[in-house]
């Protein structure tokens, strides 16, 4: 009995550790989790924003900045347009002010939102294999404590039982022996 007592207390002690474990491990799991989440759908606007701005611009003109020049600046450029630019010369093609030059930006913001996917998804299976483990872990801790009590419980049953019939043989011995001394 006393055996059973101890393998009780500590199974049960066993429970409690793997349950705390168990929830420092539940608790670091929805932090990560969240963190990859997080970061997923931060990649996820960032390449949104990216490709919407994946166009060219075009240059600038004089005109455009032409409320920004004052009356002197303004003669000086269109003296010097017309002395450089001849009627003869064939127009030469216009540039982009600007060409995107984040595709290799958004390949990589790709590329790190599937690697950050494929690692929250190792993380879910982890997380999946810990819950099973723990939970075959208490199944077994709580068979072990069943069986372990009802051992007990038999065996005191049993030792009560012998204890009554040792008091009741003990109280037959006595008579016994006194009838026998009267006898004698």
């Amino acid at each position: 009995i006393a055996a059973h007592d101890q393998d009780i207390a500590t199974w049960e002690g066993d429970k409690a550790a793997s349950t705390k474990v168990r929830e420092t491990e539940k608790a670091d799991y929805n932090e990560t989790h969240k963190d990859y989440g997080e970061s997923i759908d931060a990649l996820g606007r960032a390449i949104n924003v990216l490709k919407k701005q994946d166009h060219d611009r075009a240059q600038a003109s004089l005109l455009q900045i032409d409320h920004l020049l004052n009356a002197s600046q303004k003669a000086k450029i269109t003296s010097f347009l017309s002395t450089t630019i001849s009627l003869e010369q064939p127009e030469t093609p216009s540039a982009h002010g600007y060409e995107f030059q984040s595709g290799g930006v958004v390949d990589m913001f790709e590329k790190l939102g599937d690697k950050f996917s494929d690692e929250r998804t190792d993380l879910e299976k982890e997380e999946s294999n810990s819950r099973h483990a723990f939970e075959m872990l208490m199944q077994d801790l709580s068979a072990q404590i069943e069986t372990a009590q009802e051992d007990r419980e038999a065996k005191a049953s049993t030792k009560a039982s012998k204890q009554q019939t040792a008091a009741e043989n003990k109280g037959d011995l006595a008579d016994t022996t006194a009838t026998r001394d009267s006898d004698q």
